[in-house]
């Protein structure tokens, strides 16, 4: 055979070898599960500049209605990474799903809302209401039933139902119902369309945990190198948004942002974390005993039990 050919052979054996290394070498679909809402900004800002594709990583991004329905899909196999509500997340590991925490996304971010006539105007006023939340598995329903019960009330003082958030707006302008307990930027949106922002939800709990990066044990067994990889987009993703929060409110899907303006000031109303320092575990571990504390898990976790160790 001829020596240039024989060259030219070796020489694509070797790119292909090197590009298997580099990008995981499985080729394999990254499917990446999400909640409609902007405290996911990173995926999407990730995403829309293409940095998956420029590391190789092949995603597949899925939209769900709620953490719960987005944790049970990571329990079933379906979804290998998500970005959700610490509550769900500590609600399945308790359950014995095999997944962990593998980043920080943003803390705060949700609000309950009450309609301008439906003659809300404290926690008291909620007694007998209709007020939707995003599911029981929420940390909006956890972050409501903490606020009633630090006033002296239950949950069942309230007519509270599940409701897919982007539908909560419609039902809150119709009167179907009289308030809810969401995430931005729907918080947002309703204070725009006249609604009223009874309380933040850092003022129900300041700087409280909210959404996470999740990653599945089988997941980050296999491919530990798109782990880190996908951290690492993640973490410079957090940086972007946080020195050019106008820019980023841009590059969010359009069906989470009808109005780029109120998601400009939707988005500088939070913060947008990354990574797993000390600081942030214990938040994490104060939050985990409050959810205890309500009931909402029968006992404590493990930060082993918890927390990604390779982050």
């Amino acid at each position: 055979m001829d020596n240039k050919i024989i060259a030219i052979i070796i020489a694509i054996i070797v790119i292909a070898v090197g590009a298997f290394f580099i990008f995981g070498g499985s080729g394999e679909e990254v499917t990446i599960g999400y909640l409609p809402s902007d405290h996911d900004a990173a995926l999407f800002v990730a995403d829309a500049q293409g940095k998956y594709a420029e590391n190789g990583i092949n995603t597949k991004l899925v939209q769900f209605n709620n953490g719960g329905d987005l944790m049970t899909a990571m329990a079933s196999g379906d979804v290998d990474v998500g970005y959700v509500g610490i509550t769900p997340v500590l609600s399945s590991i308790s359950k014995g799903v095999p997944v962990k925490v593998i980043s920080a996304a943003q803390t705060e971010g949700s609000g309950i809302v009450v309609a301008k006539d439906s003659g809300i105007n404290s926690v008291s006023d909620l007694t007998g209401k209709k007020i939707a939340t995003p599911g029981e598995a929420s940390i909006q329903h956890m972050l409501l039933t903490y606020y009633l019960e630090q006033n002296g009330m239950s949950i069942n003082d309230l007519k509270v139902s599940a409701m897919k958030v982007p539908s909560m707006n419609d039902a809150l302008k119709t009167g179907k119902i009289d308030g809810m307990i969401t995430f931005e930027p729907y918080v947002s949106i309703a204070e725009k369309n006249g609604a009223k922002v009874l309380v933040d939800s850092n003022d129900i709990i300041s700087n409280h945990p909210c959404c996470v990066v999740v990653a599945s044990d089988k997941f980050i067994e296999e491919h530990p190198n798109e782990t880190q990889k996908i951290l690492e987009i993640h973490e410079n993703a957090t940086d972007y948004i946080n020195s050019n929060t106008d820019e980023a409110a841009t590059l969010l899907p359009k069906d989470i942002v009808s109005d780029v303006e109120v998601e400009k000031s939707a988005m500088a109303g939070f913060p947008f974390i990354s990574g797993l320092d000390d600081a942030y575990k214990q938040q994490v571990m104060d939050f985990m005993d409050l959810e205890v504390d309500l009931g909402v898990l029968k006992k404590p976790l493990s930060e082993d039990q918890i927390f990604w160790q390779g982050s």
